[in-house]
């Protein structure tokens, strides 16, 4: 829906306590990072992460962070496209690239014995990118792909027409990707005025697991990264205000069915309240089956064959969002019961929903702990929320002790269905769009 980068971070975040040792490691070069070491494979996985991402494109040109980060793999140093992916290939590698609203992600994979060939490509790829002409050109129109298709998506045009009411001259109220028109613009100048905005040392955090030491992790580091300026050329996105106040927007859209996505204020995971708000959801509607909006909408009435929510936890900016779709004709009714249900928190919840809800997010989550690249990934987004070192050790604790009445509170708080905006695709029958009051 809105923003859900980090959402996807804080569910790899519960790994069993005795299953890890996180090592804080400097590079000689003072590059930071967190390391589980585990020799029982050859093998090494980084997640590498510069704070920013796309919101860190410059005023008109929208687009440039993810188009200049889809063209770091084609192409770097003495290497074409086709040479640097034959080189990769050849080491038995995988580099991966990819933009979100607040990050910059590269990940990288590779056997022991290949990993400083292997980051040397990677070094390349960051600090001598080519951005040669049939590359922008190719990758341009798969951009511009994706923006076409976007534009005939039901669902995203709900997410975006969301995301422009909620965070309104903030980058989170436009897609990464920039519209047809933006992209076009692009030149190759544009693409290395990005990365200087956001590929430099002073934004980077690194997970780091696998067949590698605290000493040779530091060489590595400063292999890969030191090529990189000190610092970027642009500051950090301020913090978004969120703007939304209720109420409904109707877009017409020639379908029997209606596609309903829906926001209100959101919590930062610093906030006291966080893990309480944590739980509050799950038993909401980021329980599946279990939870209360999928047994009054789905279970009890057929009205949908899914409906869901989630705390939008970004870096500069939150909700509590969701969405479902269903029928022309039940709209309305499913939309007054998903306000319903977000007033009826505040009453609290039971104990055995309370327990329940604890049961699952303490044991579900020690399933994704299943290799170097996923606990790469998990230390590199600790540190990029800002959660202590021994967060692992704690986060279990936290969840069970959220009580009932902290469920309520938080609810009482956050969920206000008067401030529960709503934004419609299709021709729900009997609702209409009221003004947007931002």
């Amino acid at each position: 829906m809105i923003r859900a980068a980090i959402a996807t971070v804080l569910a790899l975040l519960a790994v069993p306590a005795q299953a890890i040792e996180i090592q804080d490691v400097t590079s000689p070069g003072g590059i930071k990072a967190w390391l589980v070491q585990d020799d029982s494979i050859p093998f090494v996985a980084l997640d590498i992460q510069f704070r920013g991402g796309a919101s860190m494109d410059a005023e008109g040109k929208r687009g440039a962070v993810n188009m200049m980060t889809a063209l770091l793999e084609e192409g770097a140093g003495s290497n074409s496209a086709t040479q640097f992916a034959q080189a990769v290939e050849d080491l038995g590698a995988r580099l991966s690239f990819s933009a979100s609203d607040d990050t910059v992600s590269v990940g990288f994979q590779s056997l022991t014995e290949n990993r400083d060939a292997a980051a040397d490509l990677l070094a390349q790829a960051l600090a001598q990118p080519r951005f040669d002409d049939d590359a922008l050109t190719r990758v341009r129109g798969q951009v511009q792909a994706v923006i076409r298709s976007e534009a005939t998506d039901p669902n995203s045009i709900a997410a975006k027409e969301m995301a422009a009411q909620a965070w309104g001259a903030h980058p989170y109220a436009t897609s990464i990707n920039g519209t047809a028109d933006s992209v076009a613009a692009l030149t190759r100048q544009d693409l290395v005025a990005a990365k200087n905005r956001v590929l430099a040392r002073d934004r980077v955090v690194v997970g780091a697991a696998g067949d590698i030491s605290a000493e040779e992790l530091g060489l590595l580091l400063d292999r890969i990264l030191g090529g990189l300026p000190e610092q970027a050329t642009a500051p950090l996105p301020e913090q978004a205000e969120l703007q939304v106040t209720g109420g409904t927007t109707v877009i017409d859209w020639d379908s029997p069915q209606t596609v309903v996505a829906f926001a209100g204020p959101g919590i930062p995971i610093d906030d006291p309240d966080y893990f309480a708000a944590f739980v509050a959801n799950h038993i909401l509607g980021g329980g599946g089956f279990s939870s209360r909006l999928m047994e009054e909408i789905r279970e009890k009435r057929g009205l949908t064959y899914g409906v869901g929510t989630a705390l939008a936890t970004g870096l500069y900016g939150q909700t509590w969002q969701g969405g479902m779709s269903g029928s022309n004709a039940t709209t309305a009714e499913a939309v007054e019961l998903i306000r319903a249900e977000w007033a009826r928190m505040a009453e609290g919840v039971t104990d055995q929903e309370l327990t329940d809800a604890k049961t699952y997010l303490t044991g579900e989550y020690p399933l994704r702990f299943d290799g170097n690249g996923r606990i790469a990934s998990i230390l590199a987004g600790m540190q990029l929320i800002g959660f202590p070192i021994d967060y692992i050790d704690t986060r279990n604790a936290k969840v069970e002790a959220v009580t009932s009445e902290d469920v309520s509170r938080v609810a009482q708080r956050l969920l206000d269905p008067e401030r529960l905006r709503f934004v419609l695709v299709g021709r729900p029958e009997g609702i209409e769009s009221d003004p947007v009051t931002n």
